[in-house]
């Protein structure tokens, strides 16, 4: 976790959500950074290392990325963050609560920032998992195969990138497919991301 800012400038925030979502063809909705902008991001990098207390760090940053990019929650506070917690199935909430306001996590974060600084380390998020590069592709292999009902049920509120992606469908068929699931009422879509009714 390298945290976007340690205090956050809203229209730069604004710009750089923009051009994200523009480059990856991801939905996002920047109104936060002129409604309601979080005054860091810090926080919810703590609160994705106190999930990994549990195990829960990418279901956890998951809901916290939808958070920000989509749903417009201002997550720079403790009660946004564990009200977040308890949307994490199997998540331990009051456990949570206790890792957050730990000295541990502080300094696991300090140490993830220090290696941020030293030089990129790139990270790549397949199926829920953060995961090294070399490691993404053997994901992705084995994720292929899925059809997109399936990846719907593995991995509720996807985007149809991501779609294209795990089941492997280039060019307008994942959106077709999506669409067509959309029609006979076996998909639906809410602020860009897809699940199962």
């Amino acid at each position: 976790m390298a945290g976007r800012a340690r205090e956050t400038d809203p229209i730069a925030e604004l710009r750089a959500w923009l051009e994200a979502g523009a480059e990856s063809n991801q939905p996002v909705d920047a109104r936060l950074w002129l409604d309601d902008p979080p005054r860091s991001t810090y926080p919810a990098c703590l609160a994705v290392k106190a999930a990994a207390e549990q195990g829960l760090d990418a279901p956890y940053l998951r809901l916290a990325r939808e958070g920000f990019a989509v749903r417009r929650r201002r997550l720079d506070r403790p009660e946004a963050l564990i009200e977040l917690a308890r949307e994490v199935p199997g998540l331990d909430v009051e456990r949570f609560r206790i890792d957050l306001q730990s000295n541990a996590i502080v300094e696991t974060f300090g140490a993830d920032l220090d290696v941020a600084r030293s030089g990129p380390v790139p990270r790549i998020e397949v199926d829920g998992e953060v995961v090294a590069p070399h490691e993404a592709r053997r994901l992705l292999e084995r994720a292929s195969a899925m059809g997109v009902e399936d990846a719907l049920r593995t991995h509720p509120n996807m985007t149809t990138p991501e779609v294209a992606e795990v089941c492997d469908l280039p060019g307008p068929r994942a959106p077709a497919e999506l669409w067509r699931l959309a029609l006979e009422w076996r998909a639906t879509s809410v602020d860009g991301l897809w699940r199962l009714p």
